[in-house]
């Protein structure tokens, strides 16, 4: 029998992986959709609402995931849960008619739900002091974004896009034996038989479950949208070729994962209030800009009118996406630290709600820039709805923690956890 130390980091290492290969699947129409679009000759909001299907299973299914973790065990929940999503994957390359992507989408949704499955699994092997750190690493798998915006680009530009969902599938089933065979479970881990599903949802009723869905459906519901969507916003606001705006698209996706592991540091370091607040702040800043069209003006000068132009070149867009995308790692982190330093025994069912509340986020909001585009016909205006909810929670955060607590605390998760 492996020690425990050892069975710690086996646990970590083989849910990261596994996390990260979920969630590259989960997020593979950001790519894949830019060819079935073009294919079937999508509208925006058609394609905002394929590339958004698998986040809406993915979603909703994160509380059940999420209380069944806590019941049975992690591993044989994201073991049975990746086997399901083998076969739907793979009937993706066989698909022709619009329906049956947003049918089989659906499905392979699945995946996505992953996260509340494995953070639950890995926090319970962790103690308090390096729990934020432990959850941080875990949740870089959202590189699986990035990655996929490496790996389906390549495969299209070798094969076809009907290849995609073939070595995904291959990869799902590799994987799910893998992550089986190198982790462990502990019983002690689960909630007792007699705890009622009621009793695992009461604590739904608290307020501060509620704010954090708020602050999670901006960190990681709008990290989500965006990953989804800035693919196709690079090759259409840009004119780059899908490889190329694909690895600029990256820029964002990839910090937005692998940097989660700092965010969770710095929440165990400084506390998850004080990371929130700051992140809040960097994102309505770069969102501002961001929300800018591009634009010409005239202006009738004393030598005759003269024409200026105002935008952002590629360069800075993604410049500024890079930065936005390390804050929201940083959020995603400390959101979940509130809820493991609050709810330390309703992990499962607290971070199914919240996760949920983000995935939802993801769900919702490519369809919403999809619309604002065909009713617009302005690209930025994506920008514009993210940087009005960002607005809204800064005012929220502010009346709930920061207007009674100093903002830089120390170390305090959740400062008015007892009013709230």
């Amino acid at each position: 029998m492996a020690s425990r130390k050892v069975q710690q980091g086996l646990v970590l290492g083989m849910s990261t992986a596994a996390f990260t290969i979920c969630f590259m699947v989960w997020m593979m129409f950001a790519v894949l959709g830019v060819p079935i679009k073009e294919l079937l000759q999508l509208n925006e909001t058609q394609f905002g609402l394929l590339a958004s299907t698998p986040v809406l299973t993915g979603s909703l299914v994160r509380l059940p995931l999420g209380m069944l973790t806590d019941r049975f065990g992690g591993r044989i929940v994201f073991f049975v849960l990746m086997l399901v999503c083998v076969l739907p994957l793979y009937l993706i390359s066989q698909a022709t008619e619009y329906w049956q992507f947003l049918v089989l989408g659906l499905f392979v949704g699945l995946a996505g739900g992953s996260f509340s499955v494995g953070i639950a699994y890995v926090a319970k092997w962790f103690d308090a002091s390096n729990q934020g750190l432990a959850m941080g690493i875990f949740g870089a798998g959202n590189a699986g974004s990035a990655l996929t915006k490496f790996v389906a680009p390549a495969i299209i530009a070798a094969a076809s896009w009907q290849m995609v969902p073939k070595v995904y599938s291959a990869i799902m089933f590799v994987t799910a034996l893998l992550f089986w065979f190198f982790s462990y479970d502990n019983k002690t881990h689960r909630v007792a038989d007699g705890v009622s599903l009621a009793e695992q949802l009461k604590t739904l009723k608290d307020p501060r479950v509620w704010r954090y869905c708020q602050y999670y459906s901006i960190v990681f519901g709008g990290y989500v949208a965006l990953a989804l969507w800035m693919t196709r916003y690079y090759v259409q606001e840009y004119d780059f070729s899908l490889q190329g705006a694909a690895l600029l698209a990256a820029c964002f996706s990839l910090p937005g994962g692998v940097l989660r592991a700092i965010g969770g540091w710095m929440s165990d370091r400084w506390g998850a209030h004080s990371v929130t607040w700051w992140v809040m702040w960097v994102s309505w800043i770069c969102l501002f800009i961001l929300s800018y069209p591009q634009t010409d003006f005239t202006v009738h000068t004393v030598d005759g009118p003269r024409t200026f132009h105002i935008g952002l070149n590629a360069w800075m867009f993604t410049a500024l996406m890079f930065v936005m995308g390390i804050s929201w790692a940083f959020g995603k982190a400390s959101v979940f630290k509130y809820i493991s330093d609050e709810f330390p025994d309703r992990m499962g069912a607290v971070s199914g709600i919240v996760g949920l509340a983000g995935g939802l986020g993801g769900f919702v909001l490519p369809i919403l820039f999809g619309a604002l585009v065909d009713l617009t016909g302005v690209r930025s205006s994506c920008f514009m709805l993210m940087y009005g909810v960002v607005w809204v929670s800064l005012i929220w955060m502010y009346f709930s923690e920061v207007r009674k607590t100093p903002v830089m605390g120390t170390g305090s998760s959740a400062p008015m956890s007892s009013a709230s």
